[in-house]
Parts: structure tokens; C-alpha cells; sequence
């Protein structure tokens, strides 16, 4: 008897795993074994199950499915059975396990985590498939809480994965059974374990035969094997995914301003080139994905993007969040400064101030530009270093100038009596909230970097 494909009794069929396969779960994964498909996904629900309710510990559970079609011939879906199969649960509860196995449930909070795992192709081994991927697609979920500050630290104890093993006639012991390997086997096991080499559960049977305390020990061997492909191969596919751009061969005198703004980035670049630093922007990265800024604050859309990008590029970066907070307007357009109208259109968002501040006296038209730079270093996001800056002044009736961007045509600086686009960039940039912040940056961040 030969295995399929030749594969020797120690291989694993050739895998997969497609990260991010699904775009509105927290964490998701298609894992890919052999010809078995599984879509792993992860939700966090700000619920726990009644047993855990006046406690702060989190729990993680697992739902397991197949699609009709995913065996040879179609099989009813359990829903319309009215019940679930006593394998469905058994491997659901399997899957529970085995991930609540690696991860502090206190660190998790008053939280559920639910893994979703939907075999749409069935080839063998597709509880051990849907474990491998399920974790895959939790590391990924942890991983962001952490990064949008739900989490303060990440409370993921070791990997995980698991792997079937088996007896065949005429063989003996080999690695990941596939279907017809499976119906074949004298002995079918699986095996979960850790990054550690610990065991979280062993699944052994003889189908009419029995094994020896050898033929164990192999299969726990080869099983051993196995699993640490699969974890290697998680390691460094979620390595790759933190870190997708290798900044290795940069200067270590390098910091990136997390902006596309040529003008902007070269305010930034001239403080930093008299202590010979380089200076990237992220148009020196064009496939980064922009931050979606969810923050409620300056800072925190701020501390978001510089965080995250530092993360990613592990390099010191310099990010910013400015606006324009009219008293009379209850602060606003505030966060929403640059999307007041709608997408940056600078002309609807000046109409849509002046149409709100309609029948406003000048006394009452006060308003402030405010500027947040936060400099991160990668991974410590507990040490940014958050200077602020800010120009008090009055919203016109009508624009004037035609220099600056943004609202400067309508905001008046009184001690000048010219409005922000009347000045010349270095008229600007001596009383700007950019200016006094980059001015309050220049006295800290020296000693900050070392």
C-alpha cells in the first residue's frame, strides 16, 4: 500500500493559511489542508455565559458546521434537522477546549469570544484543521484588542495547533489522514498541542485492532512533528502580518512622519535633519493600509496611528491630529475637522462652518486650532511622548487670503488682524498650532529618542 502522492509516512499534506479571509470579524482565517477547506472566525461579544456573569473572567466557546456539499454526496443541514449531531458538539466542545487551553481568561475580561469554524471541503482531518485554524484566527483577534487598547495586554499564553495521526495496513504509523486514509486506518488519533510540546488533548482508537505502547509512542512522535510545522508556520505568518515591510536595512537613525502631505513632512524633516536623522513618509510605504481613526479625542487618533504604524514598521514614528474647536459650536468640527461635509472637501466643510455659525455675533465666534503630535517607538505604546500646540483667534464672516489650506481662509489671528491664509508659510508657521507643537516637541524629544 502507498499513501497518495507519494507522501512519506512523516508528511503533511501541503497547507494553507489565508489570513484576514473575512472582513468584518475580529480575527478570520481559510484554513487550507490537503483538499480539506475550513473558515475559521473569531467575534468578541461584550457578554459572558450566565455561570460567569458578577465576575471578570471572559470565556471562549466554538461552533463547528460542515456545508451540505462539502463530502461527495450532500448531506441535510443540521438545521433543518431541528438538532445537532452528537459529533457536531463533540467537536465544537473539542475546539473550546483547546483554545481556552492557551489563553488567561481573567487577562480576558468580561468578554465572550466565539470561534466559528465551516468546513466547505472535506478531505480528512477536519477537527484538527478547524483547532489549527480556529487559533490562527484567535491569535488575530488578541492581537487586536490589544492594538485598539480593549485589551492592556495581550493575555495569549502559547500556541496551539493540532494534527490527526494513524495506523495504516501495510504501513504503519503515518502523520494527517486524509479521507481515505481515514476509513482505512487500524488506528485513527488526534493530537492537540502547544508551542511548548504540551499536550491538550489525545483522541485514540482502535477500529477493530489494537496498538502497542511503541506504536503509541511513534504516533506520538510524528504527531509531535507535525504539530511543529503547523506552529512554525503560524509563527511566521503572524510575524509577516505585524511586521509585512522588512525596515532591516534602514538606518537606525530613522523615524517616519505618518503622513502623505509632501508640505507637512518637510516642517517635520527640517527639525529633524540638524541631529542627522532620516526621514521617511508613508509615501515610502504605498501599500500601508490608512488608519481608520475611531478615537474619540486628538490623542487618541494621534496615539492610533503612531502606535500602530511603529508597530508595523517597527520604527520610531511621529503622528499628528489637528482640528478646528469653535466655542460656539460646542467644539465642534473638532475630530471631524477634516470631514466635516463629508470626504476633505475643503470648500463644503468652510460653507458648512459659516452656514452653522449664521446669526452668530463676532464676539461669540472664538475658535481654536489644536495640534496633537504623539512619537511613537515600536511595541511601547505606554511610553509616547504627546505634545500639544494651539492658536486662539475668530471665525470670519467671509474668507480671506489665499494662502494655507483647510479653514485658514476664515480664521482670523486678532494680534495680526489677518486671517491664516493672508500670512506667508513663515508668518504661519510662528504662531500656528502646528508650530508651537512642533516648538514643544523640539524641546523633549531628543533626550525621549535616546
Amino acid at each position: 500500500m502507498q499513501r497518495n502522492n507519494n507522501r512519506g509516512a512523516a508528511e503533511l499534506r501541503p497547507f494553507e493559511i489565508t489570513a484576514n479571509y473575512l472582513k468584518n470579524p475580529e480575527g478570520s482565517v481559510l484554513m487550507t489542508l490537503g483538499a480539506t477547506k475550513v473558515i475559521c472566525s473569531v467575534s468578541v461579544e461584550d457578554s459572558q455565559p450566565p455561570f460567569l456573569r458578577g465576575t471578570e473572567k471572559g470565556w471562549i466557546s466554538a461552533e463547528y458546521s460542515m456545508l451540505p456539499r462539502a463530502t461527495k454526496e450532500r448531506t441535510r443541514r443540521e438545521a433543518t434537522k431541528g438538532r445537532q449531531t452528537g459529533r457536531t458538539i463533540e467537536i465544537q466542545r473539542l475546539i473550546g477546549r483547546a483554545l481556552r487551553a492557551v489563553v488567561d481568561l481573567e487577562k480576558l475580561g468580561p468578554r465572550s469570544l466565539v470561534a466559528d469554524c465551516d468546513v466547505i471541503q472535506a478531505d480528512g482531518g477536519t477537527r484538527t484543521a478547524s483547532i489549527t485554524g480556529a487559533f490562527f484566527a484567535l491569535k488575530l483577534a488578541l492581537a487586536k484588542l490589544v492594538a485598539n487598547k480593549v485589551l492592556p495586554e495581550n493575555p495569549l499564553k502559547d500556541d496551539l495547533a493540532a494534527i490527526s495521526v494513524g495506523i495504516l495496513p501495510e504501513i504503519g504509523p503515518v502523520l494527517d489522514l486524509e479521507a481515505s486514509e481515514d476509513q482505512q486506518a487500524l488506528v485513527d488519533m488526534n493530537i492537540v498541542m502547544t508551542g511548548q510540546g504540551e499536550f491538550i488533548e489525545l483522541q485514540g482508537t482502535g477500529e477493530e485492532a489494537t496498538f502497542s505502547g511503541s506504536q503509541l509512542n511513534e504516533l506520538l512522535y510524528l504527531g509531535t512533528k507535525g504539530i511543529e510545522q503547523l506552529i512554525t508556520a503560524q509563527r511566521y505568518q503572524f510575524d509577516k502580518l505585524q511586521h509585512p515591510y522588512d525596515t532591516s536595512d534602514l538606518s537606525q537613525n530613522t523615524v517616519v512622519i505618518a503622513t502623505r502631505n509632501a508640505g507637512k513632512a518637510s516642517e517635520f524633516k527640517a527639525m529633524f535633519a540638524t541631529d542627522g536623522l532620516q526621514v521617511k513618509t508613508l509615501n515610502d510605504f504605498p501599500d500601508l493600509p490608512e488608519i481608520e481613526e475611531t478615537g474619540k479625542t486628538f490623542e487618541e487618533n494621534a496615539r492610533l496611528k503612531a502606535d500602530t504604524i511603529a508597530r508595523v514598521l517597527n520604527l520610531p514614528v511621529l503622528a499628528d491630529d489637528s482640528g478646528l474647536q469653535v466655542a460656539a459650536l460646542h467644539g465642534r468640527p473638532g475630530i471631524y475637522s477634516a470631514r466635516y461635509a463629508g470626504d476633505h472637501n475643503d470648500a463644503a466643510n468652510n460653507a458648512k462652518l459659516l452656514y452653522e455659525l449664521t446669526g452668530v455675533p463676532k464676539e461669540k465666534r472664538n475658535a481654536t486650532f489644536h495640534t496633537t503630535l504623539v512619537f511613537a517607538k515600536p511595541n511601547q505604546p505606554e511610553n509616547d511622548l504627546v505634545v500639544d500646540g494651539e492658536v486662539n483667534g475668530y471665525i470670519l464672516g467671509i474668507p480671506r487670503g489665499d494662502n494655507g489650506f483647510g479653514y485658514d481662509p476664515l480664521f482670523l489671528v486678532p494680534e495680526l488682524d489677518k486671517s491664516l491664509a493672508e500670512l506667508t508659510a513663515d508668518e504661519k508657521n510662528k504662531i500656528s498650532h502646528r508650530g508651537n507643537a512642533l516648538r514643544n516637541l523640539e524641546k523633549v524629544w531628543r533626550d525621549w529618542l535616546k
